[in-house]
């Protein structure tokens, strides 16, 4: 019910023009009012303080949608962040998080490559372990300077960091972690759909490309890098849990990144020249997809966690510890 409400939404707020427009500067607000007003942004705050209390796996296919339609607004952070928060309310505003955040040698803090730094309200910090809500607007911001993308690199002053409000910061990063594997495997999926379709029209030598056995191949391999990033993206999002488990996320967002390369540049390719026009919808997907497969480190940073939980872990094979500690 919440997920068609919000494709609902999505369809009619989150065009690509109106995603074109915020990345260039243009206000956020009728999305983001959509999506407030109607409580979506309360999806895992306690039943008490008036939310839904969905729990992972509820909350999934929304988050699927949100990298399925580029939302250009941190929705998935902010809704996260009601869940890390637990009993603090949230304040108003956009919330994004900072899962690598550090203390400077002049009692600065400084939180790189924050996804949605460059317009975020708040930012919900790990800190040492402890969790740190900061305000952005005290925060000296730098943009990545790559187009359209809207993460930014954060310093706050000694003075404009507030005390921790909760021993949880280490969950700030896990969670980050699966949601941008979340919408990394949304956005797989409609880059596979622009793709299939794409070339089911492209006619060529007098027929649709898509009928030629090389194009097919690489479809079919596009096709089974996307199908698993869905599935691996899932398992960081258990029934029962409010926030995901550490290896769970890892192998979640370790899976979905590697898949990146692949999925994006086959899709480019078989768009051929097309594809890579600012006019064509293709590269709002894929240059999110490069962003998001580095953000909260890539491939590499979470396969060395999963590694080192194996190689200290007392199963005697692999696969028994794949299944006692991630399915």
């Amino acid at each position: 019910m919440f997920t068609e409400a919000i494709e609902a939404i999505l369809t009619d707020q989150c065009t690509p023009a109106a995603i074109r427009a915020i990345e260039n500067g243009g206000s956020a607000a009728a999305l983001w009012g959509a999506l407030a007003d109607n409580g979506f942004l309360e999806l895992m705050a306690s039943e008490a303080a008036g939310g839904a209390g969905l729990d992972l796996d509820a909350i999934f296919p929304i988050f699927v949608a949100f990298g399925r339609h580029a939302v250009p607004v941190p929705a998935a952070q902010s809704i996260a962040a009601r869940a890390l928060l637990r009993d603090v309310a949230a304040p108003e505003g956009m919330i994004t998080l900072a899962g690598h955040a550090r203390r400077e040698a002049d009692g600065s803090l400084s939180a790189g490559n924050v996804a949605f730094g460059a317009i975020a309200d708040h930012a919900l910090a790990d800190v040492d372990g402890a969790l740190v809500l900061l305000d952005c607007a005290k925060a000296e911001r730098t943009v990545t300077g790559v187009r359209g993308s809207q993460a930014a690199s954060l310093r706050w002053a000694q003075g404009a960091v507030p005390a921790p409000i909760g021993d949880n910061g280490r969950e700030v990063a896990v969670f980050s972690a699966a949601l941008h594997a979340a919408a990394i495997a949304g956005a797989m999926e409609r880059m596979f759909s622009m793709t299939l379709g794409y070339c089911n029209d492209r006619v060529q030598f007098g027929k649709a490309i898509g009928k030629f056995q090389a194009v097919q191949h690489q479809l079919s391999v596009m096709a089974e890098h996307v199908a698993c990033a869905g599935v691996a993206a899932e398992l960081a999002f258990k029934a029962g849990a409010k926030v995901p488990a550490l290896l769970t996320a890892a192998t979640a967002k370790a899976r979905t990144s590697a898949s990146v390369p692949l999925v994006a540049s086959t899709a480019h390719a078989l768009h051929g020249a097309i594809g890579v026009t600012e006019e064509f919808d293709l590269q709002l997907y894929s240059r999110r997809l490069h962003e998001w497969r580095m953000a909260d480190g890539s491939e590499a940073y979470w396969n060395r966690i999963v590694g080192e939980a194996l190689i200290g872990h007392a199963a005697p094979s692999v696969l028994q510890f794949v299944m006692e500690e991630i399915l």
